[in-house]
């Protein structure tokens, strides 16, 4: 069954197409995993495989298993085939946001957040480890690259991602755009409008930092995957950054398509408040009056700090 929504929103990038999602065939039991843009992405994707598989073996790269669907550098028709192919309980990545999905009552939908901070910082050096020429390559045999503006080059990374968060705080262009602070509070948001729907929860970055066997637990009975608390701190183990880091080559998104310069850098040793002492006291103000305008009060303690330390629970 369709859950009713208003008109779908469609966003489109160079990298990325929603419209994608209207060519696949959802079942019963499906996972849709949506998060903005470094946000926590692969880390959800490994807690679900680790549940789905019942440990760290699984038949294929995690990439493969549960694929970028909107991704346009492979062909939408070879991406779902694959999944049509697959006999496991489905789970598929997105960077849309729920406005953007089609949304089915038998789907599970898990959104991630994380401080829009650290995705700023965190965007910047994604954006130095791409291989931009082997992306456009790749683009060009799975979609073409006709629509594309001539000539095309990818933005230069900052030296100093702190100093880039002023940019990202200002940018009032519509997504889909690289991450930008409306976009991800957006992005949120459709999730948090959504919350009290049996089939939508909400995962936040700095929960699986604190307590990722306890979030594990969590996602294991919002998924009805049978799971103890020891199994629970067994399977989390699989999934810290150190370990992922050294799986680097099955668990990387992509990995296997050469469009990073070194998949052991997707996972960063940084990752939370490298901002703290390093922006300015304007600079910081200006980030708050700009969440106040974006995001109802509950949403941006939420969105900041996770329920475990801001209190809010997502679930209520």
């Amino acid at each position: 069954m369709v859950v009713t929504q208003a008109a779908r929103r469609r966003y489109r990038s160079i990298v990325d197409d929603s419209g994608r999602w209207d060519e696949f065939a959802f079942r019963p039991g499906d996972i849709v995993i949506s998060t903005p843009p470094k946000s926590g992405t692969t880390w959800m994707q490994m807690l679900c495989a680790l549940l789905i598989f019942d440990g760290p073996e699984f038949p294929a790269p995690l990439a493969e298993l549960s694929p970028w669907l909107d991704l346009c550098t492979r062909s939408l028709a070879a991406v779902t085939a694959a999944l049509a192919a697959q006999t496991h309980r489905r789970f598929i990545k997105t960077h849309t946001p729920l406005d953007g999905l089609p949304l089915h009552a038998e789907v599970t939908y898990v959104v991630v957040g994380r401080d829009p901070r650290d995705v700023a910082i965190s965007f910047e050096h994604h954006l130095a480890n791409i291989d931009f020429e082997r992306f456009l390559s790749l683009r060009a045999a799975a979609v073409g690259n006709e629509d594309l503006a001539a000539p095309l080059a990818l933005r230069v990374p900052d030296s100093d991602p702190v100093a880039r968060i002023p940019i990202f705080v200002a940018d009032n262009r519509p997504p889909p755009t690289p991450p930008t602070l409306a976009s991800v509070l957006h992005h949120l948001d459709t999730g948090w409008q959504r919350r009290g729907e049996r089939n939508v929860v909400l995962f936040h970055y700095a929960d699986l930092q604190a307590d990722l066997a306890g979030e594990l637990l969590r996602l294991a009975r919002v998924l009805g995957i049978p799971c103890s608390p020891e199994r629970a701190g067994e399977l989390a183990a699989e999934a810290s950054l150190s370990r992922m880091r050294e799986r680097a080559a099955e668990v990387v998104p992509d990995a296997t398509q050469g469009m990073w310069k070194d998949v052991r850098a997707f996972f960063r040793g940084g990752g939370t408040g490298e901002w703290r002492g390093r922006l300015a006291a304007a600079d910081l103000a200006a980030y708050e009056a700009r969440v106040a305008e974006l995001a109802a009060p509950d949403l941006a303690a939420w969105a900041h700090g996770g329920w475990l330390a801001s209190g809010v629970d997502p679930d209520r």
